[in-house]
């Protein structure tokens, strides 16, 4: 009888004021691969992103991380999301949209579902308790691939941006 290797599902699950270190790392992580210097671990970015998370993550409708966190080695991937607040139209009544970020999986753990696990979990979040009628995402060639597969798909209209200032 041949065999079959399977790669089991991950577990993922909503993430928890406990795992803000791990998605600050893990943004850093992601920052780093788009070719961003995240700068040493005392960076002030970092102190303030943790308190970004976890005032998110302490109650907020309108906010959810979910992760991945292997026996271990804890925390090895995360999918972040966001309702951000627009003026109600005709394709969406309620005005929110959603906003995937801070997809990251740490490079030991890549090419095993894990970001793709993640970010599906948020979708269903997205779906089942917001009234989000689109998902917007911002892509790295390395993620394209993966979000198409999702049905992700190239907005009509491009987004456009200007930066203000300096940080």
């Amino acid at each position: 009888m041949e065999k079959t290797s399977r790669t089991p599902t991950p577990e993922v699950r909503r993430a928890t004021a406990a795992d803000v270190p791990a998605l600050v790392r893990l943004r850093a992580l992601m920052l780093a691969d788009m070719g961003i210097p995240a700068g040493p671990e005392d960076a002030p970015w970092r102190e303030a992103a943790g308190r970004w998370f976890a005032e998110r993550l302490a109650g907020e409708a309108d906010f959810a991380a979910f992760v991945v966190e292997e026996p271990g080695r804890g925390v090895v991937s995360c999918a972040v999301g966001t309702c951000d607040h627009h003026a109600p139209g005709p394709t969406s009544p309620s005005g929110l949209r959603g906003h995937v970020s801070n997809v990251a999986t740490e490079h030991a753990a890549r090419h095993q579902g894990y970001a793709r696990a993640c970010t599906e979990a948020l979708l269903r979040w997205f779906a089942e308790e917001t009234e989000v009628s689109a998902v917007d995402l911002h892509a790295t060639a390395d993620g394209t691939h993966l979000y198409e597969t999702l049905g992700f798909r190239a907005p009509r209209f491009p987004a456009l941006q200007i930066r203000l200032g300096t940080p």
